[in-house]
């Protein structure tokens, strides 16, 4: 089987919108999220917005107008990932090079944009530009062409697993021979007052309007629900034997992935956790590692009361009393929910655990939930020599992506 190297990452996210300074509000525990001033009426009145974000670093004027934002947070980390992995138009064949960006909800500002324009003053005063800009593939296309990518290319979906989706198939696309070359990963820009109110009204969002920063609280006894958040990341992956002959820096290996289903409910997770747990071991299975080699999982971790019990007892029948050894952190507490961006964010963290050996925390995990009892990293950050990463992601409709990430042994 063929290994997949990562070379490149780019992010957009409520801690930075450039990995070091992610990474180091990681490290520091640093909240990404506030109070928005557009939510003072809803029900939910805080979120997470991007910081240090400037889509016209790469896109002009014309460009930002005919591009929804989610397109731009997309372009932006893609071609940071494309800058750093140092990728020139002829460093493969642009048959051979492709671009999967995956979304949850693809255009949502422009859709609730236009909505308006259509239900306050006509059909005549939508935009002509509203179908490119919403649809869910608008990101990969738009960022296919910056870098004339011409080999497989797609949108994908799949809520909040969509990042480990896109991640996984772009694997399995490199792995099959179709593609030396892919960029690729999941961006959401859906932090947004519709959008909130309607999570709000499924009861799925932290209420904890008094104290928004503390509101995200995975695996503690008094986690109410999860915060929205937006942003994403884009990974350059390459075959690795090609990535080493063009003389590429090679940050991590994605080393395997596995993708499976519930088949249970279409927003709460089975309790069981068959799924993920079949999910984990096929993930350790491809990699060709025992559940020995974890040595980080960056977990799920939403801050829901179903969601974190189920992944807990997911990850203890998977390793067993190997399980209280392995440190297990959501940075979601710090981040929010990125929803379909997430999982290609936390992909990017992987990669930082395994090149600066330190682990990033669980902040607000004050008072211990009786059922979540492993090492959730609480609070401050720590050390440790990891080898491989384990990331987990699971989206509304029970679909389940694991990845393995880990360091590159030659």
């Amino acid at each position: 089987m063929k290994k997949v190297a990562i070379t490149g990452l780019g992010v957009v996210s409520p801690l930075g919108s450039d990995i070091q300074i992610l990474w180091d509000n990681l490290l520091e525990a640093q909240s990404g999220i506030e109070r928005i001033d557009a939510f003072a009426d809803l029900p939910v009145t805080f979120g997470g917005p991007v910081k240090g974000f400037d889509p016209s670093r790469y896109l002009g004027q014309k460009e930002l107008r005919h591009l929804d934002r989610y397109s731009q947070m997309a372009v932006t980390a893609g071609l940071d990932a494309y800058e750093q992995s140092a990728l020139k138009e002829d460093s493969y064949s642009p048959c051979k090079t492709g671009v999967l960006i995956g979304t949850g909800a693809g255009g949502v500002n422009t859709l609730e944009s236009q909505i308006a324009a259509f239900t306050n003053r006509g059909p005549r005063r939508v935009s002509p530009m509203t179908a490119p800009m919403f649809i869910g593939n608008s990101a990969s296309a738009e960022l296919a062409m910056r870098v004339q990518a011409k080999g497989p290319g797609m949108g994908i979906a799949s809520a909040c697993a969509t990042g480990g989706h896109a991640l996984a198939v772009s694997m399995r696309l490199i792995q099959a021979g179709d593609a030396d070359c892919m960029i690729t990963g999941s961006v959401e820009a859906c932090l947004t007052p519709f959008a909130v109110s309607a999570f709000a009204a499924m009861r799925a969002l932290s209420t904890r309007n008094d104290a928004p920063e503390k509101a995200c609280r995975p695996f503690d006894a008094d986690r109410d629900g999860f915060v929205m958040s937006e942003g994403g990341a884009v990974l350059v992956l390459e075959e690795y034997e090609k990535a080493k002959d063009r003389g590429a820096r090679i940050l991590a290996v994605l080393y395997g992935a596995a993708m499976t289903q519930d088949a249970y409910h279409i927003v709460a997770p089975d309790p069981e956790g068959s799924a993920v747990i079949f999910a984990i071991e096929k993930a350790l299975a491809d990699a060709g590692i025992s559940p020995d080699d974890i040595g980080y999982i960056n977990a799920h971790g939403t801050s829901t009361p179903l969601n974190d019990r189920a992944e807990t007892l997911a990850i203890k029948k998977v390793f067993g009393e190997t399980a209280y050894k392995i440190p297990v952190s959501s940075t979601k507490s710090m981040t929010g929910h990125l929803i379909g961006g997430a999982a290609s964010l936390e992909t990017a963290i992987c990669v930082k655990v395994l090149s600066t050996g330190m682990i990033p925390p669980t902040i607000n995990l004050d008072k211990a939930d009786p059922e979540c009892d492993l090492d959730y990293v609480p609070n401050k950050a720590i050390k440790a020599e990891v080898s491989y990463c384990l990331n987990n992601s699971f989206g509304f409709g029970g679909q389940n992506v694991a990845l393995i990430v880990g360091r590159d042994s030659g």
